[in-house]
C-alpha cells in the first residue's frame, strides 16, 4: 500500500468536492429534470412475463447509487392496511451506459426488474418499487387476469413516434379516460423516432406517466426501434429496449428475436407479437406453431408493418405472401399494425355483403396511427388488394387515433376513437366457437 503525501490528498479532495460535481452538472445541463436519474424510481413499466392470471413483471430506472432495489406487492384492500401483508422481492439490477449512443448524455443508470409470481387470478394487487428505505414509488394498482374465459378490454395504439410528449400525451390520456379498466395496451411499434435517443424515451414515459405502470404494456418493435449506434455500423435494436421492458423470451427463436417476438394468453385470447423488421422467415414457422397449438377462442396478431398498406410507397409483400396464408388457415381474428401513419380497416375475403359464401368473414386488418406524423392514403394501391380478396371498410388520413377492443361472450367489438374522444369507426365480430364461423357487423 502506497502512502500519499498531504498535498496529494488535498488535490484529490478539491477534485472530488469541487470539480467532479461541476462535471456531473455539465452532463445534466442539457437535460430536463424529468430526464435525470436519481434515487427515486422513474420510468416504471408493467409488462406480461408469464401467465397473466398469476404473474406480472415491473421494470424501472434509478441512478447508480441504488444497487440493491426491491419491489413490494400485496393484495389490495379498501384501506391502507394492505401494507402489513406486503411481500418484498429483490430486484435484478442491470447497469446501463447511456453514452453508448453519442446522442445521449454520458451517464450511467441502473435498470431494475422484478417478476411477481404466484399471484391469485382475478385479484386487485398493489405494488411499489424503490431502494427499500427512503426512496419509493407510490403504490400502484393492477388486476390479474381470470383463469377462465371472461370479458376482456384492451387498447391499441399505432405509431406515437414524433413529438411524443407534446402531441401523443393527449392521445394516451384520452384513451385512459375512455377505457380506464383496460387490461393491457398494445403499442404497435415506432414508440419513438430515434431508437437509442434517451431524450425521446424520456418523453414517451412522461407522456404516459402513471398509465405505463398501471396498464400492462405489450410493446411491439417498429423500424424506428432499429438504428445504427454509430455511423457506418449496422442497425441495432434500441439499446434501451431490453433493459426497460421485461418481456417473454421464446428460447426456440434466434436470440436476435428475443423479447421482440412473443405470445401472451389472456383469458382465452392469444396475442402473438411479431418483429416485422428482421428474420421474417423464421417467424413464419413460429406463427404456424403458435396458431396450430392455440386453444384460445380469439387469436390476434400484432406487428409494426401493415400487411395491407394504405399509404403511398409502402408495401409489406412478404407478409401478404407468406404470413397471410397462415392467418387464413387458422382463422386469425384481428391483425393490428402501424407504420403507415394513416388509418385503414378492412377484411378478407372480399364480398359485397357482410359475409362470404360460407357465411363467415375472414381476418380483420387494421392500420392505425396515434402520433402527429401523418401520411396520405394511396387509394390506387388499396384497389390492387381487391384482387387478393381484401375489402376496405373504412379509412382516414390526417387524424390521430386510438382503438378500444372489447371481448365479451362470442362478440368482439372494435372501436376507433379520435384524440378528441369521438367515435370514428366501429366493427363487431360475432363468432360461433364450434364452427369458427364469424359474421361482421359495421
Amino acid at each position: 500500500m502506497s502512502i500519499r503525501k498531504p498535498y496529494s490528498i488535498a488535490v484529490n479532495a478539491i477534485f472530488f468536492l469541487f470539480f467532479l460535481p461541476l462535471m456531473a452538472q455539465h452532463q445534466h445541463d442539457d437535460l430536463h429534470h424529468w430526464e435525470i436519474p436519481s434515487k427515486d424510481p422513474d420510468r416504471i413499466m408493467l409488462t406480461f412475463n408469464g401467465n397473466p392470471a398469476t404473474s406480472r413483471a415491473v421494470t424501472w430506472r434509478t441512478d447508480t447509487s441504488v444497487t440493491q432495489a426491491v419491489a413490494q406487492i400485496a393484495e389490495a384492500t379498501v384501506n391502507s392496511k394492505f401494507t402489513e401483508n406486503a411481500e418484498t422481492k429483490a430486484a435484478t439490477t442491470e447497469p446501463f451506459d447511456l453514452g453508448l449512443y453519442k446522442g445521449n448524455a454520458s451517464l450511467m443508470v441502473n435498470y431494475h426488474s422484478v417478476s411477481f409470481e404466484g399471484l391469485l387470478p382475478d385479484k386487485q394487487y398493489v405494488y411499489r418499487v424503490g431502494d427499500g428505505y427512503d426512496h419509493w414509488s407510490e403504490w400502484i394498482q393492477f388486476r390479474t387476469a381470470k383463469s377462465r374465459y371472461a370479458p376482456t378490454q384492451f387498447v391499441y395504439f399505432g405509431d406515437a413516434q414524433n413529438n411524443v410528449l407534446a402531441h401523443w400525451s393527449r392521445v394516451i390520456r384520452m384513451a385512459y379516460l375512455m377505457a380506464p379498466s383496460a387490461s393491457f395496451a398494445i403499442h404497435a411499434g415506432d414508440l419513438i423516432n430515434s431508437a437509442h435517443s434517451d431524450q425521446e424515451w424520456a418523453e414517451w414515459y412522461k407522456a404516459g406517466g402513471f398509465i405505463h405502470s398501471q396498464w400492462t404494456a405489450i410493446p411491439v418493435v417498429g423500424n424506428h426501434e432499429f438504428r445504427p449506434v454509430a455511423e457506418g455500423e449496422p442497425r441495432k435494436l434500441a439499446l434501451q429496449w431490453r433493459p426497460q421492458f421485461t418481456l417473454p423470451i421464446e428460447t426456440d427463436l434466434d436470440p436476435a428475436l428475443h423479447e421482440t417476438v412473443y405470445t401472451v394468453d389472456h383469458q382465452d385470447v392469444r396475442i402473438i407479437v411479431l418483429n416485422s423488421n428482421e428474420l421474417l422467415e423464421e417467424q413464419s414457422a413460429y406463427i404456424e406453431k403458435q396458431l396450430k397449438e392455440s386453444q384460445a377462442k380469439w387469436n390476434i396478431i400484432t406487428c409494426h408493418h401493415s400487411v395491407f398498406s394504405p399509404a403511398k410507397g409502402r408495401d409489406f409483400q412478404f407478409a401478404r405472401e407468406h404470413w397471410r396464408p397462415i392467418f387464413d388457415k387458422y382463422g386469425v381474428d384481428l391483425v393490428l399494425n402501424g407504420h403507415d401513419h394513416t388509418y385503414a380497416r378492412g377484411h378478407v375475403p372480399e364480398r359485397s355483403s357482410e359475409t362470404d359464401s360460407n357465411g363467415s368473414v375472414g381476418t380483420i386488418y387494421v392500420t392505425s396511427v396515434s402520433g402527429p406524423k401523418q401520411y396520405s392514403l394511396d387509394s390506387e394501391q388499396m384497389k390492387t388488394y381487391e384482387e387478393q380478396g381484401y375489402q376496405l371498410d373504412n379509412a382516414a388520413e390526417q387524424t390521430q387515433f386510438f382503438q378500444v377492443i372489447t371481448i365479451e361472450g362470442n362478440k368482439l367489438t372494435y372501436v376507433a376513437y379520435t384524440t378528441l374522444g369521438d367515435e370514428y369507426d366501429r366493427a363487431e365480430i360475432t363468432k360461433d366457437f364450434k364452427t369458427k364461423k364469424k359474421q361482421l357487423k359495421q
